[in-house]
C-alpha cells in the first residue's frame, strides 16, 4: 500500500485538486517544493493522477448507461482492451459476476446510447450477448471519494481557503468550457496561463470560466490512486431493489456510506447500482448487511466483483491498476 504521507497528499488533492502547493504543503506540514516533487514522484510512478470530467450540470444532458457484457471463453480480456480506448466508455471492468464485462457508457442521447451498443459493442468478436441498463439520474459519483487520511484540522484548512468567488453563478457548458474540460483531463493542475495558451485566449477569461465551471459543477477534478495500493483495493458493484416510492430516500442513505462511490437509478429488475471500494471481499457481508439495517425494504438482486478494472475516468490501467493511457472524455457531442 502507498505510504501513509503518500495518501495524506491524495487525500490533500481529493478535496483541492487545484490548490496551492503552498497551501497543501501548510496544511501536511512540509514545505511547497517538497509537496510538489512528492506529488512528481507519484505521477512518475504512475501510482496517483489527477483527471477532469463533466459534472452534473452537464450530465443532466448526457445519457448514461452500464452495459453488461457476455464474452466467449477466454475472450473477455481481448473485448475489454478493444473497447477502452472508445470516448463513449468511463469505465471497464472486468467482474466476476452475472456477466464478464461492465461498462460505463455515456453518449449525447438514447439514440447514441443504442448506436454503441448495437453497432459497436454488438458486433464485436467474442462478445456473446448484451443487457444495457439506462441510468436516468447519478445520485452520487466518484469525486466524493476519498482516502481518508488527514485529519479534520487539515481538511478544514484547506476547504477554508476554498476561492468562493464564482460561488452562485450559473452552471453554463459552451465551446470555451468544453476545450478547458478536454485540457484539464491531460493536466489538471495547468495554470491559468498554461491554459490560455493552449486555447488561445486571455488568462482572466480562463480564470473566470474555470472558476464558474468548477463552482457550477459543470466540471469535476478528481484524484485518483491506483487501486492496488489504495486503502480499499477491491471494487464492488451491487444491484439492488427498493420500493420506487423510496427510491430518493435509498439513494440518499447510500451516499452517506463511505465505501461507495457511485450510486446510480437503473432501469431493469434492480432500479439501483451501487460501486462500492472495500478493504477485502470480506467486508461486502458486513456492507451489505449494515445497507440492509438502515433500508429494511432493500433487496440485493445481485453482485459482483472487479477482478480487474481496464478503464477507469477515461484513464486507461495496467493490471495493478496504474494508469498507462488517456482518452479524451469528448462525449457529449454538440451540447
Amino acid at each position: 500500500m502507498l505510504s501513509e504521507s503518500d495518501l495524506a497528499l491524495v487525500n490533500a488533492l481529493q478535496l483541492r485538486p487545484r490548490a496551492p502547493w503552498s497551501l497543501i504543503g501548510r496544511a501536511l506540514g512540509v514545505g511547497p517544493v517538497t509537496v510538489a516533487r512528492h506529488w512528481e514522484r507519484l505521477v512518475e510512478r504512475r501510482e496517483a493522477w489527477l483527471t477532469a470530467y463533466p459534472g452534473a450540470a452537464v450530465g443532466e444532458r448526457l445519457a448514461f448507461a452500464f452495459v453488461q457484457v457476455d464474452c466467449a471463453p477466454g475472450e473477455a480480456m481481448r473485448v475489454a482492451r478493444t473497447v477502452a480506448g472508445d470516448a463513449e466508455l468511463t469505465a471497464v471492468d472486468y467482474v466476476a459476476g452475472p456477466c464478464d464485462l461492465v461498462l460505463h457508457l455515456v453518449a449525447s442521447s438514447l439514440e447514441g446510447v443504442s448506436r454503441y451498443v448495437v453497432d459497436r459493442v454488438s458486433g464485436l468478436r467474442g462478445v456473446v450477448g448484451t443487457r444495457t441498463l439506462v441510468a436516468p439520474r447519478m445520485y452520487a459519483e466518484g469525486s466524493r471519494w476519498q482516502v481518508r487520511a488527514i485529519s479534520r484540522e487539515q481538511r478544514g484548512l484547506l476547504m477554508a481557503a476554498e476561492s468562493s468567488s464564482s460561488a452562485g453563478m450559473a452552471p453554463r457548458f459552451g465551446e470555451l468550457d468544453r476545450d478547458l474540460l478536454l485540457a484539464l483531463g491531460e493536466n489538471a493542475r495547468a495554470s491559468h496561463a498554461e491554459l490560455a495558451s493552449r486555447l488561445g485566449v486571455g488568462a482572466s477569461t480562463v480564470r473566470r470560466h474555470l472558476g464558474a465551471a468548477l463552482a457550477g459543477g459543470v466540471i469535476r477534478l478528481r484524484c485518483e490512486v491506483a487501486r492496488s495500493l489504495s486503502p480499499a483495493p477491491v471494487t464492488m458493484l451491487l444491484w439492488l431493489r427498493v420500493p420506487p416510492d423510496q427510491l430518493e430516500r435509498a439513494a440518499r442513505t447510500l451516499g452517506r456510506f463511505p465505501e461507495v462511490r457511485m450510486c446510480a437509478a437503473v432501469s431493469g429488475a434492480a432500479n439501483l447500482l451501487v460501486g462500492v471500494w472495500l478493504r477485502s471481499a470480506g467486508d461486502a457481508v458486513g456492507l451489505e448487511s449494515e445497507m440492509v439495517a438502515k433500508l429494511s425494504r432493500l433487496e440485493i438482486v445481485d453482485r459482483a466483483v472487479t477482478l480487474r478494472a481496464v478503464k477507469l475516468g477515461g484513464c486507461l490501467l495496467d493490471e495493478r491498476g496504474r494508469i498507462e493511457g488517456r482518452v479524451a472524455m469528448d462525449f457529449w457531442g454538440g451540447v
